[in-house]
């Protein structure tokens, strides 16, 4: 019987899955743990094996000759006897691939990258999709068979696999993905009620979740309760900048707070007007991440640059992480960015403009992708917004893709020039906002809009395409903090890539889809035009920021 079922493994399957399996162990953007790379190589073994038994399969269908005979055996000992050498091999080489991306990101080596486990993991993979694969191939021939009554063996086939494969995909894609984003998101919903605050509500009636607020404490969320209390106090800033500061505002408003994103995004904007939200110099309205979650270094940062003199306000439209809907495709909180913005630059509008705050839009991973459509510029072209920070822009940002296909020639992908950069700038850890091919004296216009993005962040550079084309950003020159030994490989590409989003976050700050509170001073400088600071009290700034 195991004998059997050995032979029933098709030869050159198993050589091209192993051709895979060494080139997943080739290092990508990020670097991974041996169960992620297990995972990985597991996955390209298996598809590697799928592609030869499919090409075998449709070659029997359309009745080709097979190869036969003693040469025939003799070529594919000798490939596998190459290819397992190629696979030992890369496992052998694989902590130094790992290495060279720790060296960029400035982290310790690794001694090793524990081949048996990797090996293990990956053989367990494939053993449990082998086993789905299976389990399609008898959905396709019960299909077949029934279809065989009526129409001819060949079309039966046809019909089989179309029935397969919308029977699977719409389970995978309708249950396993979208049902199941829906109940998580309402038990994590559920979940944040009995989660007790981790300070009681503030005493100070400016403050969002008061007494004197229009919002309850234990309705802003974990999130929100987080982006009231830990920001940064008038005395702190103060004390570090040595001159008078205000006290910086921040408005949040949570899922439980209103029934629809409009009710949300109208008691946002009134607890704004309540606290005074729109006599700061600088507005920012802030869509979050999926989680409600608000980075502290972007705030933080644009705040002690202008002493304190900013307002910000927040409107949460989930609970779940952002790659858990980017994960499906799912547009999620366009809605509510595009309520809260309507709201805010609406009674932003009637102001005086000689008093009104210069307005700003900012978001972080979906945040900033929702960001981007929570308004059409052309809406705003009679009396426009100041600018946007985005950091860490997904892929699919319909904005940042446009910008970024039609960036100027010589420019690399990662970090692109758009015309004569007065609209739009792109940011790393190197700064360069006017991009390295900008314009000589080139200024900015009346709105400035700056992505803050690394060239290792996958949630940014992920595409399909690098499933049968190289990406753009491999080509050289490459940004300083994607190894240069990373090499593109039709399919294995796209896997290891789609793992380093699920590790984005866990990257060392600076790197991935992690933004350094230095790289967002230098942002706000450039989007807020920020002047009476000297590159020493910036320096300092920076570090300040930078600590534990």
């Amino acid at each position: 019987m195991a004998r059997s079922r050995w032979h029933s493994f098709s030869t050159s399957g198993l050589l091209l899955g192993t051709l895979f399996f060494a080139a997943s162990l080739t290092p990508s953007l990020l670097p991974r743990s041996f169960l992620t790379q297990g995972v990985v190589s597991g996955c390209s073994l298996t598809i590697g094996y799928g592609i030869v038994v499919f090409g075998r399969w449709l070659w029997a269908h359309i009745e080709l000759p097979q190869p036969k005979g003693r040469l025939m055996r003799v070529v594919r000992l000798t490939a596998a006897i190459s290819c397992m050498g190629i696979a030992l091999a890369s496992l052998w080489q694989a902590a130094g691939w790992q290495n060279s991306i720790r060296e960029l990101m400035e982290i310790e080596y690794v001694e090793t990258a524990y081949p048996f486990e990797v090996a293990l993991i990956a053989l367990a993979v494939f053993a449990i999709l082998l086993a789905l694969a299976r389990c399609f191939r008898l959905t396709l021939r019960f299909v077949a068979i029934k279809v065989n009554r009526l129409l001819p063996m060949r079309v039966s086939h046809i019909i089989g696999i179309i029935a397969a494969l919308a029977l699977f995909s719409s389970v995978i894609n309708g249950l396993l993905f979208r049902v199941t984003l829906r109940v998580a998101d309402a038990s994590y919903r559920e979940f944040d009620k009995l989660i007790e605050p981790e300070t009681g509500p503030p005493t100070d009636p400016l403050k969002t979740g008061s007494s004197a607020s229009l919002l309850a404490w234990h309705e802003l969320g974990r999130a929100g309760r987080e982006f009231i209390s830990l920001g940064a106090t008038r005395e702190e800033i103060s004390a570090f900048s040595g001159r008078r500061s205000l006290e910086p505002i921040r408005v949040y408003v949570g899922l439980r707070s209103a029934d629809t994103p409009e009710a949300r995004a109208k008691l946002a904007l009134e607890e704004l007007k309540r606290v005074g939200g729109f006599d700061r110099s600088v507005l920012i309205v802030v869509t979050p991440t999926g989680t409600g979650w608000v980075d502290p270094a972007a705030l933080d940062s644009v705040e002690y640059l202008h002493r304190g003199a900013v307002a910000s306000v927040a409107l949460q439209y989930s609970y779940l992480g952002s790659w858990l809907y980017l994960l499906v495709g799912a547009d999620y909180g366009a809605d509510a960015a595009r309520a809260l913005f309507t709201e805010v630059y609406g009674y932003w509008t009637t102001l005086p403009k000689d008093k009104r705050p210069r307005l700003y839009l900012h978001g972080l991973s979906l945040g900033a992708k929702n960001s981007e459509q929570s308004t059409d510029l052309i809406e705003v072209l009679d009396d426009p917004f100041a600018g946007a920070l985005w950091s860490g822009p997904p892929y699919s940002s319909k904005l940042w893709r446009f910008l970024t296909d039609r960036r100027n020639p010589g420019s690399p992908v990662w970090l692109p020039r758009f015309r004569d950069g007065s609209f739009v700038r792109f940011m790393n850890q190197g700064g360069n906002a006017a991009g390295p091919f900008s314009a000589p004296n080139a200024s900015w216009g009346r709105m400035r809009v700056v992505y803050l993005q690394y060239a290792s962040d996958p949630v940014t550079f992920f595409e399909y395409r690098s499933l049968y084309c190289e990406p753009d950003w491999m080509t050289p020159p490459r940004g300083p903090d994607v190894s240069p030994q990373l090499r593109w490989y039709p399919v294995v590409t796209l896997l290891q890539l789609a793992a380093d989003k699920f590790v984005a976050t866990a990257a060392p700050i600076g790197y991935g889809h992690v933004y350094a509170p230095a790289h967002y001073v230098d942002a706000w400088i450039e989007v807020t035009d920020v002047r009476d600071w000297s590159k020493d009290e910036i320096t300092r700034l920076k570090q300040h920021l930078s600590r534990p």
